[in-house]
């Protein structure tokens, strides 16, 4: 398709019948379940699914609010945004396991941005589903010491006229596809990047996830997917077989957040990526999804 170069085509796309969400099926094999972040869509996994699918089930949603998934309803702070998407998933789940001739267990969950509160909230919620995790550039658990948000994004998350004006403007979609990335994208994945967001009322879940964002440690909704911490045995995470792929130069997932997950995690997996930044998945493409596919296929 030219107006979404590289990304499946139509035979591939499916929707969740009682919700509409938009996701994509590629490929057979163990489900690999990718969960992107704000403000991308599934358009962001192009690369990894055309190395994975040979060997792999992929699924990728457009979260709901996200992509080519219905525009939903405001939300009522940072829980009720994360429940809305708890509620889609489990739907996505059981359509695909219940009609769709998945299985329940032995599920891999590639996580991005957002999509790691989320899915690993999801894991969380349904244990023994997923097997095996892969973390690309994310959080799961209150920002460590030493992280600052970047100016753009506070400014963004403390102030209304600053959020319209977001809104107004495309603002937070082009400033992650200007300052996310190491290698400039060219004009066309720039383009099939910003298309779903073209229309100003299909930014409001972009701007919503900004000012939801949970910053200090007692906001309510750490609770839904701290895995607490290993030593204490009950982190709900620690045995799983992970991968943590990390962009260096991200200006948002810096550097004291990589050292929590593997403060928290020993037994992961780690690649770091010095000449990538917050979309690792395109600065790193091929050296990150030939390691993702060997450590799928070594799992």
């Amino acid at each position: 398709m030219r107006a979404l170069p590289g990304y499946p085509g139509p035979r591939h796309w499916r929707q969740v019948p009682v919700t509409d969400q938009h996701y994509l099926d590629v490929g057979t094999g163990d489900p690999v379940l990718f969960l992107h972040g704000n403000p991308s869509w599934s358009y962001i996994w192009r690369s990894l699914l055309g190395t994975l699918s040979p060997d792999f089930r992929c699924i990728a949603p457009d979260l709901a609010g996200f992509g080519l998934s219905p525009r939903v309803p405001a939300a009522k702070g940072s829980l009720d945004a994360l429940e809305r998407q708890l509620s889609y998933l489990a739907h996505l789940f059981r359509h695909l396991t219940g009609s769709q001739g998945l299985p329940d267990r032995r599920w891999t969950l590639v996580v991005h941005d957002w999509g790691g509160p989320i899915g690993i909230a999801w894991a969380l919620r349904n244990p023994g589903v997923v097997a095996r995790l892969v973390v690309l550039n994310s959080v799961a658990f209150p920002w460590p010491t030493g992280h600052r948000h970047p100016r753009y994004l506070r400014w963004i998350r403390g102030s209304a006229t600053v959020a319209a004006l977001a809104r107004a403007t495309n603002a937070v979609p082009r400033a992650a596809l200007r300052h996310g990335v190491v290698r400039p994208l060219g004009a066309a994945e720039r383009m099939a990047y910003l298309l779903p967001f073209a229309d100003r009322q299909h930014r409001r879940t972009v701007v919503e996830f900004v000012r939801c964002t949970p910053l200090r440690g007692d906001d309510p909704a750490w609770r839904l997917f701290d895995p607490g911490d290993p030593c204490e045995n009950d982190g709900g995470l620690v045995g799983l077989l992970m991968f943590v792929g990390w962009g260096t130069r991200d200006p948002v997932f810096t550097p004291p957040v990589l050292a929590e997950w593997t403060r928290r995690f020993p037994q992961a997996r780690v690649r770091r990526y010095p000449d990538a930044g917050h979309l690792v998945m395109e600065d790193a493409a091929g050296q990150l999804d030939r390691h993702v596919r060997d450590f799928l296929r070594s799992a």
